[in-house]
């Protein structure tokens, strides 16, 4: 066989009668491909197929039970509270270092507030509804009139912020810090009123009593302080060195409605009840891990707490006895009585809301939506209405 190789146009082959037959020596080959690997790709795309064709009785499916959503949030929703006379209007702050006001009717975006430079980690709307102010973890308060929609103070001084705290009756607020200190202004303009020092740790939670005449704040050094708000003093403490209180961080706290008695959730594991006086009245212990959340009822003489190990206790206060143990699927992380009821709701890392009744121990509602836990909520009024702050970056709204 002849090939033209110099020429330009069409090579044109010529073939001899006598052809040499060529034959491919065995140290020719390079691999051998098997003859059953046909066999293996039909396998493969078989196998596809199957996996296309997922049986429907595997696949999961997602329950929401949500009637609203606010998905604006790109990062892990840390906080979220309601307004005190429209429960349409709700602020929700977090990772992505945003806080938005939104309607909780349409889900809509209302008012984008200005972004911090780290998490937010807390939002509160003032006592009459008119100021809302959110924290962050850097330091930063910024506080804003709803109806103008504009900011009238920023706050600063403190460190981390951990949680903040209107007075019942007047525009003041409160806020406790990482720096173990509490810091209190006169709003709308931002006055500075007082500095609290006393704990040497984080300040994990506190408030304004119910009258507005003390606070209340616990620590992670283990101690409960009541203050004087006008001078800043001390007026009662409970420490660790008291083998009877806590002996680990105290995680939450709450103030019975006539300001008398407090309780106190810890990392020890127990829940403590305290009177203002000084006494402390016993200990509720029915948890293995953390008591990460605590409540009193309006009506009766009830407390609640909330555990990491997902239990849900009810106390009788006047006894000192476990009443019931309720019980979500994984951490309790808040809890709230219902104004002037028996009525409990609690959130959970679970991903559910839950109702019950503390009078039978009933869980009226089992409320799902989130993909992943859930880590604050606010309730309305009336107690028909849960708004849920989550891990997945969403807010859902719940009717109950």
């Amino acid at each position: 066989m002849n090939n033209n190789e110099n020429n330009a146009g069409p090579v044109e082959h010529e073939y001899e009668e006598d052809v040499e037959e060529t034959y491919v020596e065995e140290g020719d080959i390079a691999d051998v491909i098997p003859d059953d690997m046909d066999d293996d790709m039909d396998d493969d795309m078989d196998d596809d197929m199957d996996d296309d064709a997922t049986d429907p009785q595997d696949q999961v499916v997602l329950e929401d039970d949500s009637v609203q959503g606010f998905f604006t949030h790109k990062e892990p929703v840390f906080a979220v509270d309601m307004h005190p006379t429209d429960p349409s209007i709700v602020v929700s702050g977090g990772g992505d270092d945003k806080a938005f006001l939104w309607d909780t009717t349409t889900g809509s975006q209302l008012f984008e507030l200005e972004q911090h430079d780290d998490s937010i980690s807390s939002v509160k709307f003032s006592a009459d509804g008119a100021l809302v102010a959110t924290g962050g973890m850097d330091g930063k308060i910024n506080v804003y009139d709803i109806a103008e929609q504009k900011k009238t103070a920023q706050l600063e001084g403190p460190d981390d912020i951990q949680w903040m705290h209107w007075h019942p009756r007047g525009s003041v607020l409160l806020t406790g810090a990482n720096d173990a200190s509490l810091w209190m202004w006169s709003l709308p303009m931002g006055d500075f009123m007082n500095v609290f020092n006393g704990h040497s740790a984080p300040v994990t939670c506190g408030q304004f009593t119910h009258s507005g005449r003390n606070i209340i704040s616990g620590a992670e050094d283990g101690t409960l302080i009541v203050w004087d708000p006008k001078t800043a003093a001390v007026v009662r403490q409970f420490t660790s060195a008291d083998e009877r209180f806590h002996q680990e961080g105290i995680t939450s706290l709450a103030v019975s409605r006539d300001d008398q008695v407090i309780l106190t959730g810890s990392m020890d594991t127990t829940a403590k009840l305290v009177h203002v006086n000084g006494t402390i009245l016993g200990s509720l212990e029915n948890s293995t891990e953390s008591v990460e959340c605590v409540g009193l009822c309006d009506t009766l003489s009830l407390a609640a707490t909330g555990s990491v190990d997902g239990s849900l206790s009810i106390w009788d206060i006047n006894t000192m006895r476990l009443r019931t143990t309720l019980k979500h699927d994984d951490s309790v992380t808040r809890l709230k009585w219902h104004k002037d009821s028996p009525m409990l709701t609690s959130v959970s890392m679970d991903c559910t809301v839950r109702l019950w009744d503390s009078r039978t121990g009933d869980c009226v509602r089992v409320s799902r939506g989130h993909q992943e836990g859930i880590l604050d909520f606010a309730l309305s009024n009336d107690g028909s209405m849960v708004v849920t702050a989550s891990d997945d970056g969403c807010c859902l709204v719940f009717a109950q």
